[in-house]
């Protein structure tokens, strides 16, 4: 078998976690607001979606991509609304001068919330299948444990980004007044409600 399929997903789960979006935009705004361990939570749940599309790609489950790609307009209109929604709490939400406690049931709920947001992009599925096919790890599904390496490669490489990114923004947090923290937390609110508003407009078209 060929070895390098885990080192494959591992480069595309990084390329792709790392183009900017809404997560990483609310990645960003949650790092600002509550410090360094509230952004990487809110990685991982992008990176556990990014993990289970990954993984249905590599496999090759089509009629569970099938059924999620019929789905695509209800599932992105409650993404687009729930955008605009975190984009105004963002926008109203006062950054604290420290690292704020978190408590745990708030991180499940930071998890979750980000697990589901990068959910409602089914058409995700075939972003991961046009790109393992570029980079030859198409034939995984005929092989149990190639899938698996290909789909933990890909949950590892975007994990690796949504550290690198919580990390640098959680440092660079510390040199800022709350008067920048503020403005910046105003501008991240307001391009998740522009994301959540472009997505609605797509479907309206």
């Amino acid at each position: 078998m060929d070895t390098s399929f885990y080192p494959r997903g591992l480069a595309i789960g990084f390329s792709i976690a790392a183009v900017v979006g809404p997560i990483g935009v609310l990645c960003i705004s949650r790092t600002l607001q509550k410090g360094f361990r509230s952004g990487f939570v809110t990685g991982m749940g992008a990176a556990t979606a990014d993990g289970i599309y990954g993984s249905i790609a590599a496999f090759g489950l089509t009629m569970i991509s099938t059924v999620l790609v019929s789905l695509h307009v209800w599932i992105r209109l409650v993404g687009g609304l729930f955008l605009i929604y975190l984009g105004i709490k963002a926008m109203l939400t006062k950054p604290a001068e420290r690292a704020a406690k978190v408590g745990g049931s708030n991180f499940l709920s930071m998890y979750f919330s980000t697990t589901l947001l990068t959910l409602t992009n089914p058409l995700t599925i075939l972003s991961f299948a046009a790109v393992f096919a570029g980079l030859g790890v198409g034939t995984a599904g005929k092989n149990t444990l190639a899938a698996a390496l290909v789909a933990t490669g890909v949950f590892c490489g975007s994990s690796l980004w949504w550290l690198l990114l919580s990390g640098g923004v959680g440092l660079l947090r510390e040199k800022l007044t709350s008067g920048w923290l503020i403005w910046i937390n105003r501008l991240a609110g307001a391009v998740l409600m522009i994301f959540g508003m472009i997505v609605l407009i797509s479907l309206i078209r």
